[in-house]
């Protein structure tokens, strides 16, 4: 059980990893777009492709040098059966999620690329309840109908002459998003059996062997990336995944996963607000009105009913 001797400390680490999540997704906006000018010079543009594997291989390799000198390999090591799932868990969720939710934040925005992916919990939920597991209470059903009304204020479906944002990077955010719920279901008996720090090894193991099938070295060499470029990816993957985890884990020894998940509903508050303020990205207020539903919804399917079987408790993946 969470140690709730230190809630505030709890919220603060909460706090901090959702901050860092926000920057990421406005770099990653920024290095899509060449804004990018580290020390006067522009970067140039980098495939979002390119930064979902860098990301994930560039993790696993410094977790690999902490984890293994630290714990030992015996510790590490899975069982055959268990090792299959995170091996799957990594492609499936991890790297179809990352890949996914930045082409999502190329072709579209930050605000409805982190915005889409954040309603995993809704389909977790709609999943729970088809499933039979869960019941269609008062409250899940508003949470289901708050987040697809949101969503559609969003991406525009309510505004004149229809959807409005690129259709490629809609589906993407989507798509991103439901990965995402896949890794929660399919990963819930695995993340509650192993230590976070142990999965999130193999997950990222898991993402980097796949992109290292799908885009070979060769490929990689060919396209000629800057020694700023491969500085910004090495720089981004601490950024983005072990600093915000760092403190993402150590802020749930304080905190129980409800109060933590209602926390980390700070992560597209700050990317969206940073993507305004560094990038200019400007949301007409009806898109404004359909963020702030969709956020509703994510607490409302999240927090515990009474008599309730099971809350709906989203892991981070980001």
């Amino acid at each position: 059980m969470a140690n709730q001797s230190h809630p505030v400390r709890g919220y603060l680490y909460i706090a901090t990893a959702t901050l860092f999540w926000g920057i990421s997704a406005t770099l990653g906006r920024a290095a899509f777009t060449g804004r990018l000018h580290p020390g006067g010079h522009t970067l140039g543009f980098i495939d979002p492709l390119i930064l979902a594997q860098t990301r994930t291989t560039f993790s696993f390799a410094v977790l690999f040098l902490i984890l293994v000198p630290r714990r030992g390999w015996k510790k590490l090591r899975l069982p055959g059966a268990d090792f299959v799932r995170v091996m799957e868990l990594g492609v499936l969720g991890v790297a179809a999620s990352n890949y996914f939710y930045y082409l999502a934040i190329q072709k579209t925005n930050v605000a409805t690329a982190i915005i889409i992916q954040y309603t995993a919990p809704v389909w977790v939920l709609l999943y729970m309840v088809l499933r039979g597991f869960q019941k269609p209470t008062l409250q899940r059903l508003a949470g289901v109908a708050l987040a697809i009304s949101g969503i559609a204020m969003v991406i525009g479906i309510f505004g004149a002459g229809g959807l409005r944002l690129n259709a490629v990077g809609v589906i993407a955010a989507l798509v991103a998003a439901f990965s995402f719920s896949f890794y929660n279901v399919a990963g819930h008996g695995i993340l509650a059996r192993y230590d976070r720090w142990t999965i999130l090894l193999y997950t990222t193991f898991a993402a980097a062997l796949f992109w290292l099938l799908v885009n070979p070295p060769g490929r990689i060499i060919a396209a000629h990336y800057s020694g700023g470029q491969w500085a910004f990816l090495f720089v981004f993957s601490l950024l983005s995944v072990l600093a915000p985890f760092s403190f993402y884990f150590s802020g749930l020894q304080h905190l129980e996963p409800t109060r933590a998940i209602i926390v980390s509903c700070l992560e597209p508050v700050f990317s969206i607000v940073i993507a305004a303020v560094v990038l200019g990205e400007v949301l007409r207020p009806l898109q404004t009105v359909g963020i702030l539903m969709v956020l509703a919804a994510i607490l409302v399917v999240q927090m515990p009913e009474r008599n309730s079987e099971k809350t709906v408790f989203v892991e981070p993946l980001e």
